[in-house]
């Protein structure tokens, strides 16, 4: 893809976002009938503002925060979505609005731990790491979408670290997921350390990939081997230089977790990071059933599902799962049955998952937009951009953007 054109695609793909209100963190008094409550534990290499209503910002801090926050998902929700509010306060009937928000400490990030374990009966964790271009509420509004739609048991965990949520700070993003890399290390340490915690399952999107393999694969360094807890790494998209995800992979040793990969070769936003780099292909557009891509994941035992031909509503094929309503709960009832994902059954009949190889969605895959569930590449996160590539590309005419996203 020529790099005008890959610029094109992901500037028309990402201008689309609608009015949002700003502080979105802020809590809501009224609840709605119907409304689910999701809770949810967070920890942030973000820096703490103090605006309520916003919370965390987009640069580092020196120290990790700890958060408690309750969702609200609105009763006429629509799963795969996220219902924005575009006033404030949002509306519990309509809209995501935050019920609840209280800093913690780290050991009341633990107690509340063991508490969520207790009250549900369920010892298992869920973590996600968020992608690239980020703000602090797109991260939490989409984890409580994934926790939602998938029905996933256990503790909802987000680790988000300082995105900025702009397309031209990809530089600064990446040196920000390298720099927190060993607080979600330290993170994972205490939850696999912690006796009520049966079980760990760690989600990680776009960039987010990145910083999860670096953490495991210190984890492996420090200790011999991936704790014996953490038990599906589920990577979606994955902004990774092949290369380098593959000494990382091998770096975890021959006792890692299950390694589930979803990749789609017309993900244009691995496209314009590839063509920013300058990298042969990233990890997350791959084809899985290529060689010498097929024989290397069949020996790490890694499963692949291959997203490429899946039709979705996400022009940039990078969030396709975020279309996914029957993958989200597919992957929560694997997950609340305690099967590791992909481990010897598709995750359904239609998704095609093949253990320690790759397969091609077909079948009913075309009518659900396959993937883990929706991630944190929400439009309404992607705030100023058409002016950025306007300013890069100012004489790209409106035809050109067309055929950008044919």
């Amino acid at each position: 893809m020529k790099p005008a054109v890959v610029v094109a695609a992901v500037a028309l793909a990402l201008s689309a976002c609608g009015t949002r209100a700003p502080d979105a963190m802020l809590p809501v008094q009224a609840e709605a009938i119907g409304a689910q409550r999701v809770p949810m534990l967070v920890a942030t290499t973000r820096n703490p503002l103090p605006d309520p209503g916003v919370l965390f910002g987009g640069e580092r801090s020196t120290r990790v925060s700890f958060q408690r926050i309750d969702v609200s998902v609105p009763p006429t929700h629509r799963v795969g979505e996220v219902e924005w509010p575009d006033t404030s306060p949002g509306d519990p009937a309509r809209h995501f609005v935050t019920l609840r928000s209280e800093p913690l400490e780290e050991a009341g990030l633990r107690d509340t731990v063991r508490e969520m374990i207790r009250k549900s009966g369920q010892r298992r964790v869920l973590v996600f790491v968020h992608g690239y271009n980020n703000q602090f509420d797109d991260a939490v509004f989409r984890f409580a979408q994934i926790k939602h739609d998938s029905a996933a048991p256990g503790v909802a965990i987000l680790f988000t670290w300082p995105s900025r949520g702009r397309l031209l700070a990809y530089p600064y993003d990446r040196e920000s997921a390298t720099y927190s890399r060993g607080a979600l290390e330290r993170l994972l340490n205490g939850l696999a350390a912690e006796p009520s915690v049966g079980e760990i399952n760690v989600l990680a999107h776009s960039m987010g990939n990145w910083v999860t393999l670096e953490a495991l694969r210190q984890q492996a360094i420090r200790k011999g081997r991936v704790p014996e807890k953490i038990r599906n790494v589920m990577l979606a998209a994955p902004d990774v230089d092949i290369d380098v995800a593959r000494t990382q992979v091998l770096d975890l040793g021959p006792r890692r977790p299950k390694i589930t990969l979803f990749v789609s070769q017309d993900d244009r936003a691995l496209a314009f990071s590839r063509l920013f780099w300058g990298s042969a292909v990233q990890l997350g557009a791959i084809d899985p059933e290529a060689e010498p891509y097929r024989t290397a994941l069949a020996r790490a035992n890694i499963t692949a599902v291959d997203l490429t031909r899946i039709n979705s509503g996400d022009p940039l094929h990078h969030a396709t799962f975020a279309e996914s309503p029957d993958v989200v709960r597919s992957i929560g009832a694997r997950l609340a049955t305690g099967q590791a994902v992909g481990h010897e059954q598709s995750l359904g009949e239609g998704i095609g998952l093949v253990v320690g190889g790759a397969a091609r969605s077909i079948g009913a895959a075309a009518t659900a937009a396959a993937s883990i569930p929706a991630a944190a590449v929400d439009p309404a996160s992607r705030r100023n951009l058409e002016d950025n590539f306007k300013s890069i590309l100012p004489g790209l005419t409106d035809r050109q953007q067309g055929v950008a996203t044919d």
